[in-house]
Parts: structure tokens; C-alpha cells; sequence
């Protein structure tokens, strides 16, 4: 296997200490970045005179080769994409190739790719994401008054509609798109130049390469630069918060389209069947997303574990923060799209679900703030509304099916008056507060959120 390291050493290394150490097949995702990086820095030397700017058009044009050429022309019995890089620009240019790692290391060349190409799969992420509130967004205008049950501890707790179970997620998925952006601020500071620790002696030109990079600036010391790798941690962390609510989501998905719920009919298209059961239709990529959230958050854990007690300075530990920083982003990509798939073709079973909402209680708590509203405190009027419950359950009826003659026989302290708040969709109607399901508030809402989605970026909301 070629070293770019080997001056020093009169023996090869062993077979397995060559496989053990290769990496050409995970950098791979990164091949284009660590062009671009070089490209900059020959075009650095060149420009400061450290090599003339003949030989630097000669490196950039070779390299810019290899960009055309693809990956596929790179060979892969290599050490790693450096390596890899390196010896195509020999085959295409010859010696003068060997000037181009003037004045720069690995360390510095593998920490600036890396977060170049952190920068490009965010821009990414941040157009998926925007894409899923997108629909989010049109589906909680389109069931703004879809009646539903509301839950909490996976009970029927009140009444709500779907289009404002479906704009939670739309909110969450703003802080998501925000959090993205910060990070994206945040890397976007070049080691380049940085060389192995301690910079270098060669007259380079820190802020030209990070200008035409597109970074905001040169890290200010050289050894923190080659050092960090928190921004990695951090791109970890977001994609395992997104992964987290894109699995309640799939989760949700798992349980509507059940036949307990009944509350969705998913695709064909994003469904399976069964090998044995010709009836089965099975919400297996909710499923897979469900499942593969626990490989998202397990990476984090696997590069906070790896840099725990690290000193300053290069360590090969640090080349375990790339598998785990590529298999994130990919199953987040992958999963805003296939969530996006799936509610883009399902059907609603609207009065399924607002079926879901009789005779479960639901508007207990209307009834108690009407109580409430009339003058009775709030923790007498809980505990009379709590009798009605116990007399509904021994009389094997519902609320909505209390009359007159019920109610008095029940707790003849409740007004008759009160009947009128024990129907779903009134509930619904009543609650009108800043940020509830109401037809004035939903309205507000999905006015704030059409803001937020058509606004460049995504601002800081909640």
C-alpha cells in the first residue's frame, strides 16, 4: 500500500497494520472537498511565491482533472484519499506534484475537507428540511378543522384537530433548521495552514485560502485548529435531535395506520407486505427510521467517547470521527425525505379519527372550565366533573349523551346549561388561546409559520 510517510522507514508495515489503518473507502465521501482544499492552497502558493504560479497553474489544473475525471480514476489499494489524490496528480503532472503538500500537513488538509463537507451536506439538510415543513404546512392549513383526539401518556386527554397535531412538528423541525444554521456558523472557521500543530515557516498566506474557501476566517492557533473536532460533535448532535423527532413522527405513523387507529392509510409506495401474509401492508421505512435513530444517537456517543481525554495535538483516534459524521448525515437526508414521502401519499381517515373522539371523555375538562368560568373554584368544579365521569361509567353512557334528567341525577350542581360544551368540535372552537387549536388561533399560527417557511433561513422562533 503507497505511504505519503515512508522516507524515514526501512521496512513495510505489516499487512494488517495496512488495513487496519486504510481509509480511502470512508473518505471517499469527501474526495471533491479534499480537491478543493488543495486547489486553494496551490493557488496560495503560487500567489506568496513559495512555488511560481507556473508550477501552482500546473498542480491546479491536474487537480481540477481529477475533479472531472471522478473518483473513479483514483486508485483505492491506497492509505487514504490524500494518498489517493496525490499519486493521480504524479500520473497527470509528474514531479512537480510533489510540491503541492508545501507548506501543509494531513492534519490541517483532513480537518479543512471535513468541514467543507460538513458545509455542503448542511446546505442540504437545511433544503430538506424546509421541504418537509413545506408540507407540513399544507397539510395543517388543508386539516385546520379535522377533528381528532389529542393525547397524553398515549391516552385520549382532549380534542384537537390534525392540522395542529401536524404544525407541532413543523415548529420542531424550525428549531432543527436553526440549530443547523448555527453549527454552519460555527465550522466555518479554516485550519488550513495549521500544517501538522505549529504552523509552518514558509511565508503562506492563512487568509487567502480561507478567503476563497469561503470560511470567515483563519483559526487563530495552529494547534487548536488541527485539534478540534467539536464541530463534528455538534453536526453529531443535531442530526440525532432530528433523527429523535423524525422517529416520533415514525412512531405516530406505526400507530395511525394500525388497525386500533385506523387514522391513516399509507401508500403502496412506502409500504411492504409480508412473505406469508397477503394482508399485511407494513410501515416498514417508519420503522427503519424508528429503528436507525438509535445508530444516529449512538454516534455521537461514539466520537464524544473517542475525543474524551485526548490530548492537544494529531491523534489517530480522531480518525474515527468521519464514519459516524458520514452515516448521520446520510440517514438524516435519506429520512426527512422518506417521512416527506409518506405523509405526501397517505390518506387520512378523517372521520375515523374524529369518530375517535365520542365517548371518550375528551371534553371533560370543558365542562370543568365552564365550572369554572361560572364562579366555582377550579379544584371543586375538577372533582364534580370527576362524579360525572364515575355516574356516566355506571350508567354505561358518554358525555355527549348526558341530558337534562342524567346530569341532575348525577350532580344536580351543575347547571343544564352546561351541556352545551360537551361536543368535540365545540371544545375545539372554545379554545382560542395563543398557540391552541381554535379556528382564529390555527390561523395566527399558520400565518407566524407561512412567515418563518418563505423567510430566507430559519429564524429563531421557539
Amino acid at each position: 500500500m503507497k505511504k505519503l510517510w515512508g522516507g524515514a522507514f526501512s521496512e513495510s508495515t505489516a499487512d494488517l497494520v495496512d488495513r487496519f489503518g486504510q481509509t480511502i473507502h470512508t473518505d471517499l465521501n469527501f474526495w471533491q472537498e479534499d480537491i478543493i482544499g488543495s486547489v486553494a492552497h496551490a493557488r496560495m502558493l503560487g500567489e506568496t511565491g513559495i512555488i511560481t504560479k507556473e508550477e501552482a497553474k500546473i498542480i491546479y489544473d491536474g487537480l481540477e482533472k481529477i475533479h472531472d475525471d471522478g473518483p473513479e480514476a483514483l486508485r483505492l489499494d491506497v492509505e487514504d484519499i490524500h494518498t489517493a489524490i496525490e499519486l493521480r496528480l504524479y500520473e497527470l503532472v509528474g514531479d512537480v506534484a510533489g510540491k503541492l503538500h508545501t507548506a501543509r500537513s494531513r492534519n490541517d488538509q483532513v480537518a479543512t475537507a471535513a468541514r467543507l463537507m460538513l458545509h455542503n451536506e448542511l446546505l442540504i439538510v437545511l433544503d430538506l428540511i424546509k421541504s418537509l415543513q413545506g408540507e407540513l404546512l399544507v397539510q395543517g392549513e388543508k386539516y385546520k378543522s379535522a377533528i381528532m383526539p389529542g393525547f397524553t401518556h398515549q391516552q385520549h386527554a382532549q380534542p384537537i384537530t390534525l392540522g395542529f397535531h401536524l404544525m407541532a412538528h413543523f415548529w420542531a423541525l424550525q428549531r432543527h433548521g436553526h440549530r443547523a444554521e448555527q453549527l454552519f456558523k460555527l465550522a466555518n472557521y479554516c485550519p488550513l495552514g495549521a500544517a501538522a500543530l505549529a504552523g509552518t515557516s514558509f511565508p503562506i498566506d492563512r487568509q487567502m485560502t480561507s478567503d476563497e474557501l469561503g470560511f470567515t476566517a483563519p483559526i487563530p492557533n495552529a494547534l487548536d485548529a488541527t485539534s478540534d473536532r467539536s464541530f463534528i460533535m455538534d453536526a453529531l448532535h443535531v442530526c440525532a435531535l432530528i433523527m429523535i423527532d423524525l422517529s416520533r413522527i415514525s412512531q405516530e405513523l406505526v400507530l395511525f395506520s394500525g388497525r386500533e387507529f385506523g387514522f391513516i392509510k399509507l401508500a403502496d409506495s412506502v409500504t411492504t407486505g409480508s412473505s406469508i401474509m397477503p394482508q399485511k401492508r407494513n410501515p416498514d421505512m417508519a420503522e427503519l427510521i424508528r429503528g436507525r435513530t438509535g445508530r444516529v444517537i449512538a454516534n455521537w456517543v461514539t466520537l464524544a467517547t473517542v475525543m474524551k481525554g485526548l490530548p492537544l495535538g494529531y491523534n489517530r483516534d480522531t480518525q474515527e470521527d468521519k464514519p459516524p459524521l458520514f452515516d448521520s448525515l446520510g440517514k438524516v437526508k435519506d429520512s426527512l425525505q422518506l417521512i416527506q414521502l409518506q405523509l405526501e401519499s397517505c390518506e387520512w381517515q378523517l372521520d375515523t379519527m374524529r369518530d375517535a373522539t365520542k365517548g371518550d371523555f375528551s371534553t371533560a375538562t370543558d365542562l370543568a372550565d365552564y365550572l369554572a368560568s361560572n364562579g366555582t373554584p377550579f379544584r371543586e368544579a375538577h372533582e364534580m366533573v370527576g362524579k360525572v365521569v364515575i355516574g356516566c361509567n355506571e350508567r354505561n353512557i358518554t358525555l355527549e349523551d348526558l341530558d337534562e334528567k342524567s346530569l341532575n341525577e348525577i350532580c344536580p350542581e351543575i347547571p343544564v346549561e352546561a351541556l352545551s360544551v360537551l361536543q368535540p368540535e365545540d371544545s375545539v372552537k372554545r379554545r382560542e388561546s395563543f398557540g391552541a387549536p381554535g379556528p382564529k388561533a390555527m390561523d395566527v399560527q399558520l400565518a407566524q409559520a407561512m412567515k418563518v417557511f418563505e423567510s430566507r433561513g430559519f429564524e429563531e422562533i421557539v
